[in-house]
C-alpha cells in the first residue's frame, strides 16, 4: 500500500476518534451552558456599548478613549476594537495590551451613537417641542465644544442630561482656555429654527425632531462608532477543561502509537539514505541505498540512487575529458617541441616544408583550444550572438560554395535543394559554423563517387535544414555518443578521419541557443542525415538587425 495512503488512513482514524470524542463532550456541555453564555454575552455588550456612549456623551469627542477601552477589555475579558463608521481606528485592546492585533470576530459590528435622545413631556404641543429642539441644538453645540476643550486640557469631565436630554457638563477644575456656556448665551440660529419648524406640523413629530437634531449637530458631535468584540475563530472559554484534557491525552497517545508504527517504515530507509549521503559527500561514489516496495519512500530511494549514478557518471566524464585533452595535446606538442629543439641545435634544416608542417600542427592545436573555449562559453550561456534576419537558402549556398573545392578534391558531389527562401532570426556566422561542421564531417565520411546534399525544407512555422550524405553511416550503438565532447567514431583518433571531436558539441549548443533542435539518423552503409529545426521568422524578407551582442534565448 502507498505510504501516503497509510499515513492518510492513520490520520483519518485519529481525526475521527478525536472528532467523535470532542463532539460528545461539546454536546453534553453546550446544551447546559449555551443559554448562560448568550445571556452573559448580551450583558457584556450592553456594558461596553453603554460605557462608550457615556464617554462620547460626556466628553464631546473620542480623544482620550484608550484608557476606557483598555479598562472595559480588562473587566469583561473581551477583545474590544473601536473604529468610526469611516473605519478610522480609535482604539484596540490588543494593541493597548502590547500584543499584535488579532483578526476581529466575524460577528456584525455594534453601532454606538453618542448623541442625546430627545425627550419631551407628553402633553407638550408640537410647536413647543420644535422650539425646544432648536434650543437643544444650540445648547448641544456649546456643550460639545466645552466638553471637548476640557478633555484636551486633561480635566475630569462628567455630564448629566437635562430635561430635554442635552448634556450638562461638569468638571473638577475650570480652565481659562475653555469657556463655560452660559444659560441663554447660545440662542438657536435662524437655520436651526427653519429646519425644525416643519416638524411641528407632521405626524411623528418626535422622530422628525430627532432626525433634524442629528442632522444639525452632525458636524460637531463625535462620529458614530463601530464596535467589534472578540476575535475570529475564538473557542468558547466556558467549557470544562478536565474532560477535554483527558480526551486530548487519549488522542495524543493514539498519535504517538501511530507515529511509532510509522517510524519503522520511514526512519529506517531515511537513516540508510542519510548514511549513503554522508558517504557520497566524503567521495564514496559507490554508495547506494536498498530499495524495496513501490511507495514514496521507495521512489525517494530510487531517485537517490539515480542521483548517485549521475554523480559517478559526471566524475567519469570529467576524468575522460581531462584524459582526452591530454591525449589531444601531448603528442603534437611533443612533436613541435622536438622539431623546435632540433632546429635550435642545428640537427634539422629549417626547410619551407618543415616550417609549413609545424605551422599547420600549431594551427590545429590552436583550433582545439578555441573549440574548447567556444564550448565552455556556449554551455555557460556566455557565447556572444549577433542576431539578424537570415535567408537560410542563401546561407546554405554560401556553405556549399565554401566546401565545393574540398568536395571536388574528394570526388564527392555537393548538392543543394532549396525550392524557396526561408528566413529565421539568427546569428549567420554561428549558423555557418554549424553547417560547415556538418558538411565537413559528411565529406570525410563519404567515399569518392558519393554525394552530400544540403536541403531546406519549409514546415509551417518551422525551418528545417538537412545535411544528408551517402557515406559509411554510424552504428546505432554510437549514435547516443555523437554529441559528446572528444568522441569520434574512429577509435584510432586519426586526423584523416576527424577533427577535434568538439564540433558537434558546439553545434548542438549553438542550435539550442537559437531555440532549435538538432537530431541525427543513420544507417550503416547507406549514409547519415543531420536535421536542424529552427523557428521561422513571420513576414520573411524584412532585414531587421537586433544589434550586436543581443541574446537569442527568449
Amino acid at each position: 500500500m502507498s505510504f501516503r495512503l497509510r499515513v492518510l488512513g492513520l490520520l483519518m482514524l485519529v481525526a475521527l476518534t478525536a472528532t467523535a470524542a470532542t463532539a460528545w463532550l461539546t454536546l453534553r456541555q453546550a446544551n447546559r451552558q449555551v443559554q448562560e453564555t448568550v445571556t452573559a454575552g448580551r450583558q457584556e455588550v450592553a456594558r461596553i456599548t453603554g460605557a462608550l456612549r457615556a464617554y462620547g456623551f460626556a466628553h464631546g469627542t473620542w480623544e482620550g478613549l484608550s484608557p476606557t477601552v483598555a479598562g472595559l477589555a480588562r473587566d469583561t475579558g473581551q477583545r474590544v476594537r473601536v473604529a468610526t463608521e469611516a473605519d478610522v481606528l480609535l482604539a484596540d485592546s490588543d494593541a493597548l495590551a502590547g500584543r499584535d492585533p488579532r483578526a476581529p470576530s466575524d460577528q456584525p459590528a455594534v453601532l454606538v451613537d453618542p448623541r442625546p435622545l430627545l425627550r419631551f413631556p407628553e402633553s407638550q404641543l408640537p410647536r413647543s417641542q420644535a422650539k425646544l429642539t432648536a434650543t437643544a441644538i444650540a445648547d448641544y453645540r456649546a456643550a460639545v465644544a466645552y466638553a471637548a476643550c476640557l478633555t484636551r486640557e486633561g480635566a475630569r469631565v462628567t455630564a448629566a442630561a437635562d430635561a430635554v436630554g442635552v448634556p450638562r457638563i461638569h468638571t473638577d477644575r475650570r480652565t481659562a482656555r475653555c469657556e463655560e456656556p452660559k444659560p441663554g448665551a447660545n440662542p438657536p440660529t435662524s437655520r436651526d429654527i427653519d429646519a425644525v419648524w416643519p416638524c411641528g406640523s407632521e405626524r411623528g413629530t418626535t422622530d422628525c425632531l430627532q432626525r433634524v437634531f442629528n442632522e444639525r449637530t452632525a458636524s460637531v458631535a463625535p462620529p458614530r462608532l463601530e464596535v467589534r468584540l472578540g476575535v475570529r475563530n475564538e473557542s468558547p472559554p466556558t467549557l470544562a477543561a478536565a474532560p477535554t484534557v483527558a480526551v486530548a491525552a487519549g488522542v495524543a497517545l493514539a498519535a504517538v502509537l501511530g507515529a511509532l508504527l510509522l517510524s519503522r517504515a520511514v526512519l529506517r530507509p531515511v537513516r540508510a539514505m542519510t548514511l549513503a549521503a554522508k558517504g557520497l559527500g566524503e567521495g564514496d561514489l559507490e554508495r547506494r541505498v536498498p530499495v524495496s516496495g513501490r511507495d514514496e519512500i521507495a521512489e525517494l530511494g530510487g531517485a537517490f540512487n539515480r542521483m548517485a549514478d549521475s554523480l559517478k557518471a559526471g566524475e567519469e566524464r570529467q576524468r575522460r575529458l581531462i584524459g582526452d585533452i591530454a591525449h589531444e595535446l601531448r603528442t603534437p606538442l611533443a612533436n613541435l617541441r622536438g622539431y623546435l629543439e632540433a632546429l635550435r641545435d642545428g640537427v634539422v634544416d629549417p626547410t619551407p616544408e618543415l616550417l609549413a608542417s609545424l605551422h599547420e600542427e600549431a594551427v590545429l592545436q590552436q583550433r582545439i583550444v578555441d573549440d574548447l573555449q567556444d564550448l565552455a562559453l556556449a554551455e555557460a550561456g556566455a557565447l556572444t550572438y549577433h542576431p539578424t534576419e537570415v535567408d537560410l537558402r542563401e546561407l546554405l549556398e554560401t556553405g556549399r560554395t565554401a566546401h565545393r573545392a574540398e568536395a571536388g578534391a574528394a570526388g564527392v558531389a555537393l548538392e543543394l535543394e532549396a525550392p524557396r527562401p526561408v528566413f529565421v532570426t539568427a546569428d549567420p556566422d554561428r549558423l555557418r559554423q554549424v553547417v560547415g561542421n556538418l558538411v565537413g564531417n559528411a565529406l570525410r565520411a563519404t567515399a569518392a563517387g558519393g554525394s552530400v546534399t544540403l536541403a531546406l525544407v519549409p514546415r509551417g512555422e518551422l525551418a528545417v535544414v538537412e545535411v544528408r550524405d551517402t557515406g559509411k553511416g554510424i552504428a546505432a550503438v554510437d549514435l547516443p555518443h555523437l554529441f559528446d565532447r572528444f568522441w569520434r567514431a574512429d577509435a584510432s583518433r586519426g586526423r584523416a578521419t576527424g577533427g577535434s571531436g568538439l564540433g558537434l558539441s558546439i553545434a548542438r549548443q549553438i542550435v539550442t541557443d537559437h531555440r532549435g533542435t538538432i537530431e541525427v539518423r543513420s544507417t550503416v552503409g547507406a549514409g547519415t542525415t543531420f536535421t536542424i529545426v529552427l523557428p521561422a521568422t513571420p513576414g520573411a524578407g524584412r532585414q531587421e538587425d537586433a544589434g550586436p551582442g543581443a541574446s537569442l534565448r527568449r
